[in-house]
């Protein structure tokens, strides 16, 4: 059973940066496609970003050129880079690893199958 533990949420200003990680604490998700998923309170989850197993990577709209996701298989884990943050990115930010998310589909959150338990990014004037 693979277990995902994020860190690295905070607050910032807009404009600003903050790095998201995630690492598997048990198990390995080498071969699965990541994903980091947004949830502002009251909402559904959304994709933000998602990086498969040969690294290749696909963004909402609304974060292309400002967030990066990449992937060390080594170290088993995944980071989301954030630049320009928006006051619109606040919200807890979740890592998920799905074994048979595909690549045109990686914005259904429910072919994800483990989550780590979120972290919140606050962005403020």
């Amino acid at each position: 059973h693979v277990q995902l533990v994020e860190s690295g949420g905070g607050s910032a200003q807009a404009g600003g940066s903050l790095r998201l990680s995630c690492a598997a604490r048990t198990g390995t998700f080498r071969s699965a496609c990541m994903g980091w998923i947004c949830q502002v309170s009251g909402k559904e989850r959304e994709g933000v970003a998602s990086i498969d197993s040969d690294g290749e990577t696909t963004y909402t709209d609304s974060v292309k050129g400002r967030f990066t996701i990449s992937r060390d298989n080594v170290k088993d884990s995944v980071y989301l880079q954030m630049n320009n943050l928006k006051l619109e990115d606040t919200a807890t930010y979740y890592c998920a690893a799905g074994w048979r998310v595909t690549r045109t589909a990686w914005r259904n959150v429910d072919d994800y199958t483990n989550w780590g338990q979120g972290t919140q990014v606050t962005v403020s004037t």
